[in-house]
């Protein structure tokens, strides 16, 4: 049109209400280091505490948890066989990471009902419990080993291993923390992650999968679902390919029967209840409940001169 006076009535209409239209942000799922949308093609709103609607995400299905246990079981012999050092050192690049996006953390964590002061304590949480972890990337090892005095003439050693791909479904009362107190530890200890997301506060998980595929983390290491916990749970828990689950704030019923279908394939379920807000609520034990013993036999040769060797 020549000029706005000229405009029909009907273009002012439908200029104001485009002007009024709200777009909501839709938060991808993260899988092998790709952020794919749903294989089911499905989304749910996330609601803020007010009501209002805040965003999108994805309602992943079991295929969806199926492609990350592949992704995660892909990553895991590269990321186990990493030093603890250079696990060290990724695990401190992500909290730098996170001290850049801090803003960010911030503005999601007010939108889904935290005040200024409760956000910026718990981004502050997460970075501080990165750094935690990253100093005992190259440490565990050393506490959690042992020579053991045997009767024969052999050297006996147990070491760690981690356990493999573990499933993790995350705090569901924290919007990150919870999230970060999980993982971290399975990471240290050279294990790879398959996580439900809280299904209530899923932003800041999503947003931490930006840190994560901007840093040092390899693709696969760390993938990250969004949905329902009932629906995607049994899938998670009943994979021959998941070695061990981690949970936290799970419906009595279904801790059972998840319990229950993990025995198939022998899977370690550990159980959080615990505040992760706490600083007692870290250290070592959160890094060995994910690790395997692998005890070594080596025999010592007597040599003919009357001394022994190896």
């Amino acid at each position: 049109f020549p000029s706005h006076d000229m405009r029909p009535p009907w273009f002012k209409c439908v200029s104001q209400k485009l002007e009024l239209m709200e777009i909501l942000k839709t938060y991808k799922l993260y899988i092998d280091g790709q952020f794919p949308r749903t294989e089911s093609g499905r989304t749910y709103t996330v609601v803020a505490p007010n009501g209002s609607n805040i965003a999108n995400a994805c309602l992943a299905s079991r295929k969806d948890v199926r492609n990350a246990v592949v992704a995660a079981r892909k990553a895991q012999g590269s990321w186990a066989a990493k030093s603890g050092f250079n696990r060290s050192q990724i695990a401190y690049r992500i909290a730098e990471m996170l001290e850049d996006r801090k803003a960010l953390f911030i503005d999601e964590m007010l939108l889904t009902g935290l005040t200024q002061a409760q956000a910026q304590k718990e981004i502050q949480l997460c970075i501080d419990r990165c750094v935690y972890y990253a100093g005992w990337a190259d440490k565990y090892q050393a506490l959690i080993s042992s020579v053991n005095p045997v009767s024969s003439s052999h050297f006996n050693f147990s070491v760690p291993e981690a356990m493999g791909a573990v499933g993790v479904v995350a705090c569901q009362n924290t919007a990150l923390i919870g999230f970060i107190s999980q993982i971290l530890p399975l990471m240290i200890g050279g294990n790879t992650v398959v996580v439900l997301a809280n299904s209530y506060q899923p932003l800041s998980a999503i947003s931490f999968a930006e840190v994560l595929a901007t840093s040092d983390v390899p693709g696969g290491v760390v993938n990250i679902l969004t949905g329902q916990v009932a629906e995607l749970l049994p899938t998670l828990a009943g994979h021959m390919d998941v070695n061990a689950l981690s949970l936290a704030d799970i419906d009595p019923n279904l801790l059972m029967a998840a319990q229950d279908t993990a025995i198939d394939n022998l899977k370690r379920c550990t159980v959080y209840t615990e505040d992760f807000t706490s600083q007692t609520n870290q250290g070592l034990a959160y890094i060995s409940a994910f690790q395997e013993i692998k005890t070594t036999w080596h025999p010592i040769e007597q040599l003919s001169g009357g001394g022994s060797g190896y």
